[in-house]
C-alpha cells in the first residue's frame, strides 16, 4: 500500500510510532476511524474503550480492543472479511493532540488489528479543548441505542450540524488508501445549505492537503458529527469537493478554499459513544463564524 498522495505537499516517507505517541496513543478512550463498506460508501466512525483498550505491541502494529457495534456502517466490513485500508485519528481534547495513523485492519478476536503504512503528527489548531467522563448505567440516555437511515438531513440533525464546532471526515484516495482527518471552528462554521448539501471553510492548517488532495482523486467522503454531551452520532456520506469561489472565500473569515459536501446517506445512532464531554474551549486559532 502506498502512500496517501497529496497535490501541493512534499511526500513524506511513512513514519513509525516513537515511545511518547506510544503512551499518547495508549492512555485514549477514543478513536475516529474511516473507511468503505460493501457498496463503496465511505463513512467515518468511532470507537471507545477503557483505559489500554488501544495498544502498540510494535513499531508497525496498533491493536483496538473494540469492534463496531451492529448498525454502525462500518461494522460489517470491520468485524468479517479480510483485511481493509482504515484511517484513523486519536485525539485528545484534554491537551489538543492529536495523531493519524493509517494501514489496513483486519478483525482479531473482540478487536481490531491494524498493520501501519503512516502515522502523521498534525498541530493543535482548531482543536476544542474538552474532558471526558464515563456515562453511568443509569444516566438518561446511556442505553437507549437507536439507528435511524435517511437520504438528506431532518431539520433536527441541520440543526445539531449547525451547532457543531468539530467533525471528523474520512476519504480514500484513488488507490483506495483510507485517512481520517478532524475540522473544528467556532459553531456556525458549518453550513447547511440544503438538507443534502454542507459548505465549510478550510483554514490554513499542515499544508499536507491528504484529505483535498483524496478528494481531488476521489470524491467518496464521509462525515462524522458527535453529540459531546449525549454520546449520540451523526455518520454521513456522499461525495465531497473543494470551491475556489473567489467572492465566498473573501466573505469567509480564516477561509484559504471552501469545500463542499453532497449527503447522499445519513445513519444517526443515539448512545453510540458511552463518553460525556465537558463544554469546550474553544481554539484560541478558531476564527469568527455565523
Amino acid at each position: 500500500m502506498g502512500t496517501l498522495r497529496s497535490p501541493g505537499a512534499p511526500q513524506r516517507p511513512p513514519a513509525r510510532p516513537a515511545s511518547r505517541r506510544t503512551t499518547a496513543l495508549a492512555r485514549q478512550p477514543w478513536i475516529v476511524l474511516g473507511g468503505t463498506d460493501q457498496d463503496g460508501r465511505v463513512w467515518a466512525t468511532q470507537l471507545t474503550g477503557g483505559a489500554g483498550f488501544l495498544r502498540v505491541p510494535d513499531p508497525r502494529t496498533v491493536v483496538a480492543g473494540a469492534l463496531p457495534p451492529p448498525g454502525d456502517p462500518l461494522a460489517g466490513v470491520l468485524t468479517a472479511g479480510p483485511a481493509v485500508p482504515i484511517g484513523m485519528i486519536a485525539i485528545e481534547p484534554a491537551t489538543r493532540r492529536r495523531m493519524r495513523v493509517n494501514g489496513r485492519a483486519r478483525r482479531e478476536g473482540t478487536g481490531l488489528r491494524v498493520d501501519v503504512d503512516q502515522v502523521i503528527a498534525n498541530c493543535p489548531k482548531y482543536l476544542q479543548k474538552r474532558s471526558h467522563r464515563w456515562a453511568g448505567p443509569d444516566e438518561d440516555g446511556a442505553a437507549d441505542r437507536t439507528v435511524t437511515a435517511g437520504t438528506g438531513l431532518s431539520p433536527a440533525q441541520q440543526r445539531k450540524v449547525r451547532a457543531a464546532d468539530t467533525f471528523f471526515v474520512a476519504t480514500a484516495s484513488d488507490r483506495g488508501d483510507a485517512d481520517a482527518s478532524h475540522r473544528g471552528g467556532n459553531p456556525g462554521f458549518v453550513q447547511v445549505l440544503s438538507p443534502t448539501l454542507l459548505r465549510w471553510p478550510d483554514y490554513a492548517g499542515n499544508a499536507m492537503f491528504l484529505t483535498l488532495g483524496n478528494l481531488l482523486l476521489n470524491a467518496s467522503a464521509g462525515i462524522l458529527v458527535p453529540d459531546w454531551e449525549t454520546g449520540d452520532a451523526l455518520h454521513l456520506s456522499g461525495t465531497a469537493r473543494t470551491v475556489w469561489d473567489a467572492e465566498g472565500i473573501v466573505a469567509t473569515p480564516g477561509a484559504q478554499r471552501l469545500v463542499e459536501f453532497s449527503v447522499e446517506a445519513v445513519r444517526e445512532i443515539t448512545a453510540a459513544s458511552p463518553l460525556r464531554w465537558t463544554s469546550p474551549g474553544h481554539s484560541r486559532f478558531n476564527p469568527p463564524a455565523g
